[in-house]
């Protein structure tokens, strides 16, 4: 048999496979074991050449002195601290009828982050718990005596209608009867407690605790136990004296006194911990400010009161009370801050986004003289090289 000629081109087909296989794995071999190296074209222009400087100054300049000693980007963070608050005010003051102590200007009692200090109060007369006319006059109790006893069963926020019409108390008509606290709208007589009330003292109590860091701190460090019956806060010389007087913190937020009672406001005292652990502890310190933190000046709801609260006693053996509508100064202490210290992580990757960022320099005179300067495509003939395939 004669042999064909397909057969001597099958056995050199695959006499091939297994070199073309074997090149293909040395291929493969060489391009994990080889490094190549960008080429590098140097331009004499000293337009270009200075940009290029400034842009590196610049960028060295950026890290350096913002991110790495302003930011600190050396340092691992932890942004707001674990806080407590104890308040605690002093002090008492007179109404044109009274004598008042902190069991009755203070709003909550417990002494917490966020308090009330009346300064103003609306007080109605005294009233009992007995039947009374209604203080409207309802049509049918003029017109129609047949719809007296439905139209005085309705109800009405100022108490429960008996069902009956009784003559007006000082008045010609007649009116519903209703079972209410009596007189159900005598007015009210309006009574500062502003004289003594810039002269309370109120004590701020803040602790913090960073847990990353495990580190803790409080705004009182006192060597002598009686040492705050007889300090005041100053910033330079008694730092670590939380006691200030209500008329201090009103100042330092920018307003009046005597219209701030008047009307009431909200009094915010900012207690801020920002803390560099790579420093000793002591100079870990807090930071206080004050500000006004209601709107002022709004034609809606001025300033700062609350609902009308009753006080109770006993008179002639008949349970009284007294409604009071409150206006005052309410104090929100809020706390916030940060720690930082040294850690190897945030300090090599600041370091390494800086040595990428110096190579922005080269990006950009690269396209300046690209897109800009290069008219006869002689520097791209030498920064790219091009190899057709074949």
């Amino acid at each position: 048999a004669v042999p064909s000629r397909a057969e001597p081109c099958r056995a050199v087909q695959s006499r091939a496979e297994p070199i073309s296989a074997s090149m293909g794995v040395q291929g493969c071999l060489r391009a994990v074991s080889s490094y190549s190296s960008p080429q590098v074209v140097v331009v004499r222009n000293g337009h270009l050449g200075t940009a290029y400087r400034a842009l590196q100054l610049l960028v060295l300049l950026y890290f350096t002195g913002y991110v790495f000693i302003i930011q600190k980007g050396y340092q691992e963070r932890e942004m707001g601290p674990e806080s407590s608050v104890i308040t605690k005010v002093k002090g008492v003051t007179q109404s044109p009828s009274k004598v008042w102590d902190v069991g009755e200007y203070v709003s909550p009692p417990e002494g917490g982050s966020t308090f009330s200090i009346l300064t103003r109060v609306d007080v109605s007369p005294a009233q009992a718990m007995e039947t009374c006319p209604e203080p409207a006059q309802p049509p049918c109790c003029r017109q129609d005596p047949a719809c007296w006893d439905l139209q005085c069963r309705a109800p009405v926020p100022a108490g429960q209608r008996t069902g009956r019409c009784v003559p007006q108390a000082g008045g010609t008509g007649k009116s519903c009867e209703v079972l209410a606290w009596c007189p159900v709208d005598g007015g009210s007589i309006s009574e500062s407690l502003a004289e003594m009330a810039s002269q309370f003292t109120v004590l701020i109590k803040n602790n913090i605790h960073f847990p990353r860091f495990g580190f803790s701190k409080g705004n009182i460090q006192a060597a002598e136990s009686g040492y705050l019956k007889s300090c005041m806060f100053n910033t330079t010389s008694a730092l670590y004296c939380p006691i200030f007087k209500l008329g201090f913190l009103v100042e330092q937020a920018g307003e009046d006194f005597a219209e701030l009672a008047e009307k009431g406001g909200v009094i915010g005292v900012i207690i801020t911990w920002n803390c560099n652990l790579d420093l000793p502890d002591a100079e870990c310190n807090p930071h206080y400010s004050f500000r006004r933190l209601d709107p002022k000046g709004v034609s809606a709801s001025p300033g700062y009161n609350y609902s009308r609260f009753a006080k109770y006693y006993s008179w002639n053996g008949t349970r009284s009370r007294v409604l009071i509508k409150a206006y005052g100064i309410r104090v929100d202490v809020i706390v916030h801050g940060q720690a930082g210290k040294f850690s190897l992580i945030p300090t090599i990757i600041t370091l390494a986004t800086a040595l990428t960022s110096v190579g922005l320099g080269s990006f950009i005179c690269d396209w300046i003289l690209l897109c800009c300067m290069d008219k006869e495509q002689r520097y791209s003939s030498r920064k790219f090289e091009q190899v057709a395939p074949g």
